[in-house]
């Protein structure tokens, strides 16, 4: 019996456990493995510190795997590729092909002061973790006053918009309370913008601009100054902040390190259009878990492991991998005031202006900014556990298509 180990059940290995269920004979056993039971809708914890209740972000994982397939609650220590094992804190797990989809981890520990400061949790917060996004809830309801800085510690991150989401939520959040004069507010990056792609950078800068937030780039964090309240970088600049909202380094797993599969942040290289491991054949990686040149987001773990499906059936016969994954991202952009922006492009297209899924007819705008994306945001919380994790295929095209969208820009 060929047996397939799942590491994650996140978004992308809880899809692949589905789709490939439907796609491999009976003959297969199919094991998945996490450290919890909870899955958490991780779109969901931008929106707790305004509005949404932490118990709608987080259902039971066994509820969404297939009857057919093991599923282990335990602790992943190491991988060993030459055995093809994996050692669990409750023993060893052997397999014949491996599919890495652990995901991306939030890492606070890395820059100085910000776990280990005295006002972690406090005056410094993060909406990368639930108990984060609970926590700066608490905060930004005392709050009345003074110096915000949302801040992006290093790419890459989950979701690379979500910041600039908080961005505009918490803008709008002032707003709404009449206290908009009283908060000043910095939008702090690594990036030269607002965004890694300059058209899209472009169009957040001056929605930026427009909602009166400064953007502090090119600002490369050193440590956090818990005594002075101050943010600082390398080169010398300090940005004072009364609240401070921020998003960590992010590392790939522990057990990648500890196997020695992935590169210096923890992340396992691999072919970017066949997602299959570059060092060791029988491994597949899907999600966050990878190396691919893309966005750290949802809509990628859901394209790749749909078009990977067919390439891991292929490979199991010893056939050449059929699909050839471009990179393809699509992600929603809230900028407040019910509203929000739509962003679809690939490994060698930047987002650009146009028009989704359908050219001309849309019904969702690319780049714009329109009641309709953010209602298209709101319903993908049904989608996502009605349709999406099941493994239900959407009415959406899994490779980027320039249908409807503008042409890119030329550039010398």
């Amino acid at each position: 019996m060929p047996r397939v180990v799942i590491l994650g059940a996140g978004t992308a290995g809880t899809m692949a456990a589905n789709l490939l269920r439907r796609s491999l004979d009976a003959s297969w056993s199919m094991t998945v493995v996490d450290k919890t039971d909870d899955h958490h809708y991780q779109p969901g914890y931008l929106f707790v510190p305004f509005w949404m209740s932490p118990d709608r972000v987080v259902k039971d994982r066994r509820a969404f795997l297939p009857d057919e397939v093991t599923y282990l609650r335990s602790r992943i220590q190491r991988v060993d590729p030459q055995a093809r094992r994996v050692e669990l804190a409750d023993g060893p797990l052997d397999y014949d092909w491996l599919i890495i989809a652990s995901g991306s981890v939030p890492r606070p520990d890395l820059v100085p002061g910000m776990a280990d400061g005295q006002l972690y949790r406090d005056r410094v917060h993060e909406f990368y973790s639930l108990e984060g996004a609970v926590a700066l809830r608490d905060s930004l309801a005392e709050f009345t006053a003074g110096r915000i800085l949302v801040h992006v510690a290093e790419m890459p991150i989950k979701c690379p918009v979500a910041p600039l989401e908080f961005t505009f939520l918490v803008e709008d959040h002032f707003r709404k309370r009449g206290l908009r004069h009283k908060v000043d507010i910095t939008y702090v990056t690594p990036l030269d913008g607002a965004f890694t792609k300059p058209v899209a950078s472009a169009t957040f800068g001056s929605l930026l601009t427009d909602r009166s937030v400064r953007l502090a780039a090119d600002f490369a964090v050193e440590r956090i100054d818990n005594e002075a309240r101050k943010l600082v970088a390398y080169d010398g600049r300090a940005l004072a902040f009364d609240l401070l909202v921020t998003t960590p380094p992010h590392t790939g797993a522990q057990f990648v390190f500890d196997s020695g599969l992935g590169d210096d942040m923890g992340f396992v290289p691999v072919d970017k259009h066949t997602l299959r491991s570059v060092d060791h054949e029988r491994i597949f990686v899907l999600g966050d878990a990878s190396d691919i040149p893309t966005s750290k987001a949802g809509s990628v773990a859901h394209f790749a492991t749909e078009m990977f499906v067919d390439n891991f059936v292929a490979a199991t016969q010893g056939q050449p991998l059929p699909n050839r994954f471009d990179g393809h991202a699509n992600c929603f952009l809230e900028s407040g005031r019910g509203k929000a922006l739509l962003l679809d492009f690939n490994y060698d297209t930047e987002p650009l202006p146009g028009t989704y899924p359908l050219p001309k007819v849309g019904p969702m705008s690319l780049l714009r900014n329109t009641r309709a994306n953010h209602l298209g945001k709101l319903a993908f919380e049904q989608i996502y556990w009605r349709l999406l994790l099941p493994g239900h295929r959407l009415p959406v095209p899994i490779a980027m298509s320039m249908a409807g969208k503008a042409a890119p820009p030329t550039r010398p």
